[in-house]
């Protein structure tokens, strides 16, 4: 007995139907009605009843199926592992994020690269420095991070934007732009711009805190946050401003912060990225389960509606 026959019977058992089984497991009709006889032939008895208008299985054909199906998942399962294993996948993977909606991206992503490789290994989450998002990653502690563009290092290679959001503008609930309906980069001007501590690239915070507004005056920036809750307690408590990505309003609401969208702003970037010299079949293999997570959820600033 081939383990395809099985393969076919557990199908048909399951559907209950000669023309789906063998639209499901790309085969002819006629295989799989050869295979269900030449199984019944070698058991010596009917495991199906046919009509014209059902297929139902015998007491015989139930009670094989409830003696074969845990056997065959773990044939199925030991192949798998085995493949995943030859193809570098079945190690874990240790993925970083800089952002709520980034660690619920990882945990999209985790599930389709599982599906699409039943034996890889687990996908790690890790919550990467605010100040130092590049940091675990090159100490070796990260294998990816999902984290905020732009990246454009030496060492490093990155994948297509995964998440773009717009942004908003985190102020104090006493602050005169927290009745505003909107602010421009024009307004960075006009206070104070809580800055970030750490060793981030100085290309990356100017994109995140521009040096001058758009009609050319300087933005002054101060204080230095290391972590997320300093950054917004310093904001709560007024000595600042500070812009984030819009779906940030959901985790991280407080009573003594409003957040103020920007009428005209470029997006926020969120891609993988990851050290170029350790790239391995597992990274281009989670990465390209994230990509298609993103197609199927109809591009970047739709992918995770829910958790916007």
């Amino acid at each position: 007995m081939e383990r395809r026959d099985l393969e076919i019977f557990l199908t048909l058992a399951e559907e209950l139907h000669f023309g789906r089984t063998a639209q499901r497991l790309f085969v002819s009709q006629a295989r799989v009605s050869q295979t269900i006889k030449q199984l019944e032939r070698q058991i010596g008895t009917a495991l199906f009843d046919r009509t014209s208008r059902r297929v139902e299985l015998t007491p015989v054909g139930r009670d094989f199926l409830n003696d074969v199906r845990p056997g065959y998942e773990l044939i199925r399962a030991g192949v798998e592992k085995a493949v995943a294993a030859g193809r570098g996948l079945a190690e874990p993977l240790r993925v970083g994020f800089t952002s709520p909606l980034a660690g619920e991206m990882v945990l999209f992503a985790a599930s389709a690269y599982r599906e699409s490789h039943p034996g890889a290994g687990e996908v790690a989450l890790h919550e990467a420095p605010l100040g130092d998002p590049l940091g675990p990653l090159r100490r070796g502690e990260l294998d990816l991070l999902l984290g905020q563009f732009p990246v454009s290092e030496p060492d490093l290679r990155t994948g297509p934007v995964l998440i773009s959001d717009s942004r908003v503008l985190a102020v104090s609930k006493r602050h005169p732009f927290a009745r505003r309906e909107s602010v421009r980069l024009d307004d960075l001007a006009r206070d104070k711009v809580i800055s970030l501590s750490g060793p981030v690239p100085d290309y990356w915070l100017d994109h995140l805190l521009p040096r001058t507004t758009p009609d050319g005056s300087p933005v002054e920036r101060v204080g230095e946050a290391t972590t997320r809750q300093e950054l917004l307690a310093l904001v709560g408590a007024g000595r600042g401003v500070h812009p984030v990505a819009s779906h940030e309003v959901r985790y991280y609401a407080r009573p003594n912060i409003v957040y103020v969208p920007f009428a005209e702003a470029p997006p926020l970037e969120y891609g993988l990225v990851w050290r170029a010299a350790t790239e391995t079949v597992r990274i281009r293999a989670f990465a390209g389960a994230a990509e298609e997570v993103v197609r199927q959820q109809n591009g970047p600033d739709q992918v995770c509606s829910e958790c916007r």
